[in-house]
């Protein structure tokens, strides 16, 4: 017990400390300020990931169709506004691609890019309702371990990293991702229409190896600075590649099975939308055959909105 209250009075002085180098211009932002907003609403994501399931199991599964076309278009206009906006900024503030330290100065530049960032992670909050609406739809099979680990993971990694790197180098990763978004919800969105326009998804798979992409280029990014001594945060950098590194992996793995792996006969029938982070479907079916410990079952007309 003397061990346990050790560790948690050391960690409590250096969280302490870890204030005292923090960037005092976001201390006064919303949810800023402390931690536990952020671990406050992970925590109840965590608990709907138990509870939802356990809700939704003996009633039908709502559609959301509009709810969701709404959702990922306003995600489009969200992500593509943090692109824009870390763009036009970082190119004023004359940002080096290769190498850019952190400026904690109230520049109006370096202060937009804080800002840009500030959405950025305030965006991967919103995201938990990616998760939310799979399972109101009972998509259950949907909530894999990559799509937990990937919404759980973000959103609390990056109030780390607005609340001490908020600039510098943080730009470039969040601007390739929130690039990226705008494609993968612009897909989302054009999944939610309905099944007349899944002739024009034909591109899903290259989302994933987009994704893909984009970490091998985060590892390169980050293990050049280190090379070369870039003055930014070292701890970051090394928190940076092994957090890419688990990425690479896991979606290596989601793509191995969604596309390389040929599908056994019970997996052929099914019509599912797919991407990196998690698999879309259209839900919009009256009668749709579920499996339910190994027994088929017919389930009726879904709720709608």
């Amino acid at each position: 017990m003397e061990a346990v209250t050790h560790f948690v009075n050391d960690t409590v002085e250096f969280y302490k400390w870890g204030l005292t180098i923090a960037d005092k211009r976001v201390g006064s932002w919303p949810m800023m300020s402390s931690p536990l907003p952020t671990l406050a609403i992970s925590c109840l994501y965590l608990i709907f990931l138990w509870a939802g399931p356990r809700y939704m199991q003996d009633r039908q599964p709502y559609i959301l169709r509009k709810t969701l076309i709404v959702y990922n278009f306003s995600m489009v206009v969200l992500n593509f506004y943090i692109a824009k906006e870390l763009l036009i900024a970082s190119r004023r503030a004359g940002y080096s691609y290769l190498c850019q330290p952190v400026s904690y100065s109230n520049d109006e530049n370096e202060v937009r890019i804080a800002s840009a960032l500030w959405w950025y992670y305030i965006s991967k909050g919103v995201e938990f309702l990616d998760t939310v609406f799979f399972i109101l739809r009972k998509k259950f099979t949907q909530v894999s371990f990559l799509h937990v680990y990937h919404h759980c993971t973000m959103f609390i990694l990056w109030w780390i990293g607005m609340k001490w790197v908020p600039g510098g180098q943080s730009f470039f990763g969040a601007t390739i991702n929130s690039s990226i978004h705008v494609l993968m919800y612009g897909y989302y969105g054009l999944a939610a229409l309905g099944p007349h326009m899944q002739k024009y998804l034909w591109w899903k798979k290259y989302l994933t190896i987009i994704q893909m992409i984009q970490f091998h280029v985060t590892i390169g990014h980050a293990g050049y600075s280190l090379y070369t001594g870039c003055p930014f945060p070292a701890w970051m950098q090394w928190a940076l590649i092994g957090y890419a590194v688990t990425f690479i992996i896991l979606f290596a793995n989601f793509y191995y099975h969604a596309y390389r792996r040929k599908p056994s006969s019970s997996q052929k029938g099914s019509k599912s939308v797919a991407n990196g982070t998690s698999m879309v479907t259209n839900g919009h079916s009256k009668v749709e055959q579920v499996e339910d410990n190994g027994k088929r079952q017919k389930k009726g007309r879904a709720k709608r909105e």
